[in-house]
């Protein structure tokens, strides 16, 4: 299958500092693909490189072909590219349904529509029910159908991140970017979130995913893409990471998180 993203030798500076160096590699259509590392590696920058929010020192990145260079996060949103973030950014005071309904609103706004102005002119009618349908049902695909008319600041945590999830869907993409979507969950919300990455990739949406939960990783992805002192290390199958040695000593040299990350991947390798 053809590749729907390729990062093609991409560099990040930082003055003098090396975020990212030579970084290249491809998702295929179709694929749940996780990019790990330990902290610092450079998972999140060449994140904020894919979509926009920053620009490379040397390299490209192209999605369906077309190079994303000098793109805006909302140009390339709309080329069918979209993510969701390490902390969760919701309304809190206003209601989980009336949050997606407000990006609906943005995305429609990004989009050279005027909701707003239709609204104030009446001119709103079947729009604006066709949005709320909309809205329903991005809140039934991610499990949230039955918190609708809570207020979204009363949510768990890992609810507000399912939030973040029906948001992204709403722009209708082709690949969606997930920074560290079960970070601070508990098992049964991880499982959860399993599950939804899982429906997402069946409705034909490639996904892309920054991890630190290393069972989580190997269980949900089809190749694993590591990084270290931001340099691709390894890429594969989850078999084969688990026990290539330079991921395990990458995460051996790193303090005691990343020495429970390295045990997770020996125990997954012996599983």
């Amino acid at each position: 299958m053809s590749a729907i993203l390729s990062v093609e030798h991409v560099g990040v500076r930082f003055g003098g500092l090396v975020a990212i160096a030579d970084l290249h590699f491809d998702v295929r259509a179709g694929e749940i693909v996780s990019l790990i590392g330990p902290n610092g590696a450079g998972k999140t920058t060449a994140f904020n490189v894919m979509t926009g929010f920053l620009k490379p020192s040397q390299g490209a990145v192209r999605f369906r072909g077309t190079s994303l260079k000098g793109l805006p996060p909302h140009a390339i949103t709309r080329l069918g590219l979209a993510r969701t973030f390490q902390r969760t950014s919701v309304f809190p005071d206003d209601t989980v349904f009336d949050n997606v309904m407000i990006g609906l609103h943005q995305m429609g706004a990004a989009a050279g529509r005027a909701p707003i102005l239709d609204a104030l002119l009446g001119r709103a009618g079947a729009g604006e029910r066709q949005l709320r349908v909309r809205a329903a049902a991005l809140l039934d695909w991610v499990g949230l159908a039955g918190r609708a008319q809570e207020k979204a600041g009363a949510l768990a945590y890992g609810e507000q991140r399912l939030v973040g999830v029906a948001l992204a869907l709403a722009t209708e993409p082709a690949m969606l970017l997930l920074d560290e979507p079960v970070s601070g969950m508990n098992a049964s919300e991880t499982r959860v979130f399993v599950r939804l990455i899982r429906q997402i990739r069946e409705r034909g949406v490639t996904i892309l995913l920054v991890e630190h939960d290393m069972p989580m990783v190997m269980e949900v992805s089809d190749r694993i893409v590591v990084l270290n002192y931001g340099r691709l290390i390894a890429e594969g199958p989850p078999d084969r990471i688990r026990s290539d040695p330079a991921v395990i000593e990458a995460y051996l040299g790193q303090g005691s998180a990343a020495r429970q990350a390295a045990a997770a991947v020996r125990e997954a390798a012996h599983a």
